[in-house]
């Protein structure tokens, strides 16, 4: 599998979670500070990491900021997206399972080491979309197709 990293900023959270996401076998990409001579405004960032999971580049895609909350705005805008704001295990597995998210959005400052190992366990353990959601993924797909989307 194929992810796409970026942040605003580079930490010891953005390094650790690019050498597990390596260590689990995916090839990575990276945005942002994390790439050097690359535009480091979370907007870009965020507009950079969407395009490439939009346009199947890259299957996944994992995104940073301060607070999570602007990166998963921005990456919200490219049509074919959704990303997830998460801040625990639970709610990467719902975002996976009920919304078949595509990029995972972390907050740098309140995700611990932890914890980001626990939501990574789940973001790439669980990729079956239930069933009884596909309607309303067809939905939001038939928004973005709207927008003028993909």
């Amino acid at each position: 599998m194929k992810f796409v990293v970026g942040s605003d900023e580079r930490t010891p959270l953005t390094d650790w979670v690019v050498q597990e996401l390596e260590a689990l076998g995916a090839q990575v990409e990276l945005h942002g500070a994390l790439k050097s001579g690359d535009d480091n405004r979370w907007p870009e960032v965020a507009r950079q990491v969407a395009e490439d999971v939009a346009s199947g580049r890259c299957q996944q895609g994992v995104l940073f900021c301060w607070t999570g909350t602007g990166v998963s705005m921005a990456a919200n805008k490219v049509p074919g997206v959704r990303a997830a704001l998460c801040t625990d295990a639970e709610t990467a597995r719902g975002a996976r399972r009920w919304n078949d998210a595509n990029v995972l959005c972390m907050s740098l400052r309140l995700t611990s080491p932890q914890v980001a190992r626990e939501i990574l366990d789940v973001w790439t353990s669980t990729t079956a979309i239930d069933e009884a959601e596909r309607e309303n993924i067809d939905r939001v797909n038939r928004m973005d197709r709207q927008r003028g989307g993909v």
